[in-house]
């Protein structure tokens, strides 16, 4: 065990764990992007296949797995309906709606960060 150096703040470990909590649950690769598409779908029917259609690169494998686990987390909602073949629709929880800012100054330094390297500022 590696022991904590003496000049860390006392919340400096409480900031850590609450930290690696929400990189767990958000972190990956196509979390927000997911959540971020819900987010700005809100009035429309979200199915799996046109999720998967309209994220490029998104595979139905990971977007299932993807999709649990924000289910679980309460960040979605995942809606069955008794049809032939069975229709699921999917939307953000008012849960997942509470990382909408944070999505939206992800995306604000995204742009600036673009700017940045690719030389526009």
């Amino acid at each position: 065990m590696i022991a904590k150096p003496l000049s860390d703040p006392p919340a400096c470990a409480t900031d850590i764990l609450a930290l690696q909590d929400t990189l767990e649950i958000i972190g990956g690769k196509w979390t927000l992007l997911i959540v971020h598409y819900l987010l700005s779908r809100r009035q429309e029917i979200n199915t799996f296949t046109k999720i998967e259609q309209d994220i490029p690169g998104l595979s139905a494998k990971v977007l299932s797995k993807e999709l649990k686990i924000l289910e679980l987390n309460k960040l979605i909602i995942r809606e069955a309906f008794r049809t032939k073949p069975v229709t699921v629709k999917y939307a953000i929880s008012e849960y997942g709606k509470s990382l909408e800012s944070i999505i939206s100054m992800l995306v604000n330094w995204g742009q600036e960060h673009r700017n940045v390297i690719f030389g526009k500022k």
